[in-house]
């Protein structure tokens, strides 16, 4: 590659990097600007955990499995590729908590485990009468006096209680984070829970407003099947193929590793696994908060993750014949308490959940395991995992017969973990890179929001500022040219 200092260099293929790749060329292209764009990926694929299986009509996912709905720049970035027709919505059905060895209904009108209804609250028998009782109390505590960043855990238990916490709400997150919700930092996963009780000093009161307010319009008994999820027919590997398509394959540079980073009186120089130098003006980064010390060693300000954990979690997708998995339990799936004695940290019903995902007369569970203290499991084998993820299914259901087939994926340190300061650490890193570092950005799933949409709407950003800042290096070229 010349020498050229015009070129723009974007580390780690993963969503984040490919479409960051793609919403820059567009840019370059709409407004013709002398700008290249150049895509480094260390391993031969792109996508990032973002990964399809298609065997014997299945469908199923290696990672993520759908996005939410209601974040547009998912569904934008499908229709800006190409593939909008190919999204579909989930089925709606009963979904469950284990306790125990029980299987028990989540309440209807339950938003992230917050209760906004009363009836289906009282009704159900996640808790005691005691943990009811505990968890009304919220309508009557006055707002925290602490507004800045603190546990979500202790936040939530102190408007709701231990059992509301530890029986519904945590569960229900931990199929976001994979993390322990008493470390977790709420203005880096849930901000929006802290402003609703300072805005409304009830969670519950404030939460049920909120819900009334985004509510969609009055909708026909159809709809009501359609879910808040989405995914594509031929699975989310589809979504990165089709942009990858778009993208000049001079662009793309896979089983590529980036050694160093190093800056020169004029944007940077960057070391590659080849042995290849490569010049450029300004880097978005992708890649998980782990790589980044490594890619800039003579830099301090990138210390902090270092310190940032990560969890370490795995899928596993179990393949069935549809008579041999029997419950008498209509739902599409379950997350688990932490006071059941199950490894498996959660299950869906893939083939009610999503109907492309089996072949008729066939079943697909997928199950996931992996949490804070129990991140072992991650290192047994294939085998040894499946006999665990199935000894607890059978205490749950009755499954006759062994799996058609599974697929089993580990997620090693792949589950970012938000402590307690990590936005404000994250401005100040962002702060030293704005005088130590110009024209070097970061986005991620390490960075402001794990989902899919987070990870597109960042790399955006990323795009935006880097626009923004080779506009300001050539104006001050033009200047110098000018005396």
């Amino acid at each position: 590659m010349d020498s050229n200092n015009q070129h723009i260099a974007i580390i780690g293929g993963g969503l984040t990097g490919l479409a960051a790749a793609f919403y820059l060329q567009r840019k370059i292209e709409e407004e013709q600007l002398p700008y290249q764009v150049v895509l480094i990926e260390s391993s031969d694929r792109l996508g990032g955990k973002m990964q399809t299986v298609v065997r014997d009509g299945f469908v199923i996912e290696r990672g993520p499995d759908s996005f939410l709905a209601r974040k547009k720049s998912m569904s934008q970035l499908a229709k800006d590729v190409g593939m909008q027709e190919a999204i579909v919505p989930n089925s709606t059905g009963q979904s469950y908590i284990l306790i125990d060895d029980q299987l028990l209904p989540i309440p209807g009108g339950a938003v992230m485990g917050i209760p906004t209804e009363i009836s289906p609250f009282i009704k159900s028998r996640l808790f005691t009468p005691f943990g009811k009782a505990r968890a009304a109390m919220d309508l009557v505590l006055p707002r925290s006096k602490e507004t800045g960043d603190q546990p979500l855990g202790p936040f939530l238990r102190r408007r709701l209680g231990d059992e509301v916490v530890e029986n519904l709400v945590e569960p229900l997150m931990s199929g976001i984070y994979a993390g322990d919700l008493d470390q977790l930092s709420i203005l880096s996963t849930f901000p929006d829970m802290l402003e609703t009780e300072q805005k409304h000093r009830s969670l519950i009161l404030g939460t049920k407003k909120n819900r009334a307010r985004k509510a969609a319009p009055q909708t026909s008994k159809a709809d009501h099947r359609i879910g808040m999820f989405r995914t594509f027919e031929k699975g989310l590997q589809s979504l990165i193929d089709a942009i990858e398509a778009k993208l000049p394959s001079e662009m793309v540079r896979k089983n590529l590793s980036v050694e160093s980073v190093t800056k020169k009186e004029k944007g940077y120089m960057i070391e590659l696994s080849d042995g290849e130098f490569m010049q450029a003006a300004a880097i978005i980064v992708t890649t998980p908060h782990q790589a980044i010390p490594r890619l800039f060693p003579d830099y301090s300000i990138f210390e902090p993750f270092k310190k940032m954990p990560s969890t370490s979690v795995a899928t596993v997708s179990l393949a069935f014949d549809e008579h041999a998995v029997k419950q008498d339990i209509n739902g599409t799936g379950f997350v688990v308490s932490r006071n059941s004695p199950c490894r498996i940290t959660a299950c869906t019903w893939t083939h009610k959940k999503w109907a492309h995902s089996a072949p008729k007369g066939k079943a697909l569970l997928r199950c996931y395991v992996g949490r804070p203290g129990d991140e072992g499991i991650v290192d047994l084998s294939d085998e040894e995992i499946v006999q665990i993820v199935l000894r607890d299914l059978k205490q749950i259901m009755k499954i006759t017969g062994e799996p058609q087939f599974y697929v089993v994926s580990r997620w090693r340190e792949a589950m970012p973990q938000y402590r307690v300061g990590h936005t404000s650490t994250l401005r100040r890193i962002e702060s030293s890179m704005a005088e130590e570092l110009p024209g070097v950005y970061l986005a991620g799933a390490s960075h402001k929001g794990v989902g899919m949409p987070d990870c597109i709407d960042q790399g955006v950003a990323a795009v935006g500022k880097v626009l923004h800042y080779m506009k300001q290096v050539n104006l001050e070229k033009e200047m110098v040219h000018m005396k």
